[in-house]
């Protein structure tokens, strides 16, 4: 009886730290920064607002991810931290940024900043006036 507490007591032992050593993390997010602004020197009027989004390049109307935000002035620094799980290997990400007032577009984004899948995770983006 002794053997077989003894045996009990060891076995017990060896499964504790067995699953004691075992640590499953949560994959990490992925990361994309960086600052959206304008050349013209133009001040902006109260209630401006910007609105920057990741975007799938190849799939119009397709966001993975969007922040909208009243802003005074540009450059306007950004961060997205995304799940791992949302973003996909074979789609071709970008950033794009639009300002508006009073629900015109004043400035927005015309070329292409590709993230992520390209190894860049922080871009600047360049956006131009719009004609009125």
């Amino acid at each position: 009886m002794i053997k077989s507490l003894a045996r009990v007591l060891v076995l017990c032992t060896l499964i504790l730290g067995v699953s004691a050593c075992v640590t499953v993390e949560p994959p990490k997010p992925v990361i994309v920064n960086g600052a959206a602004g304008y050349l013209e020197q133009v001040d902006l009027p109260p209630g401006a607002v910007i609105n920057i989004a990741i975007i799938d390049l190849d799939t119009p109307g397709s966001i993975l991810a969007q922040k909208t935000f009243e802003i005074a002035r540009a450059p306007v620094p950004f961060k997205f931290i995304l799940p791992r799980d949302t973003v996909s290997e074979n789609v071709n990400y970008g950033v794009v940024a639009m300002i508006t007032y009073e629900g015109q577009v004043q400035f927005q984004t015309f070329n292409r900043y590709p993230v992520i899948n390209n190894g860049k995770f922080t871009t600047e983006v360049l956006m131009k006036p719009v004609s009125q």
